[in-house]
């Protein structure tokens, strides 16, 4: 097997264009985690956040997974100006653009360079093969809440 393009590490800084957070559909799948951070940044329990800032997306096989929702214009729910929950954002979030198709070849990542202005800023912080793949290895390991699970959660929650 071949070393991985980055094997030297990539180049990126945010340029806060929001170009991943909306303009175009999308999926902002919720793990578990996700649901626990945003919904505790928020003070809200699971049935209030679910029923104000997400939806159902068809997943792999006929499943349903929880979802954030997209404003009108495709825009995050959660953005204003900015994540509105930066801190507490979704591990989708926190590690684009090291998803694991995004960074399977050169010539993926340079095509996805395309839309993002960080993928593409040469004064982006460096980052290392380590920390590439620590980001690879988050985004592949962090399931999507199915809705059998959260619908186990809000049926707990009615009961206490």
């Amino acid at each position: 097997m071949s070393e991985p393009f980055y094997k030297n590490g990539l180049k990126f800084g945010c340029k806060r264009c929001s170009f991943c957070c909306g303009h175009s559909p999308g999926f902002v799948y919720l793990s578990l985690r996700d649901l626990t951070e945003l919904r505790t940044f928020l003070k809200m329990s699971v049935t209030e956040f679910v029923s104000k800032y997400c939806r159902w997306a068809d997943y792999y096989y006929g499943e349903q997974v929880l979802a954030l929702l997209e404003k009108k214009n495709y825009d995050c729910i959660l953005w204003e100006n900015g994540c509105s929950c930066y801190s507490a954002r979704p591990v989708q979030c926190s590690t684009y653009p090291f998803w694991s198709w995004m960074i399977k070849d050169q010539a993926t990542w340079d095509e996805c360079a395309q839309d993002c202005p960080g993928m593409r800023n040469e004064e982006g912080k460096l980052w290392t093969f380590e920390e590439i793949e620590a980001n690879k290895n988050a985004y592949d390991t962090n399931k999507p809440l199915t809705r059998a699970q959260v619908e186990k959660m809000l049926n707990e929650e009615k009961m206490c």
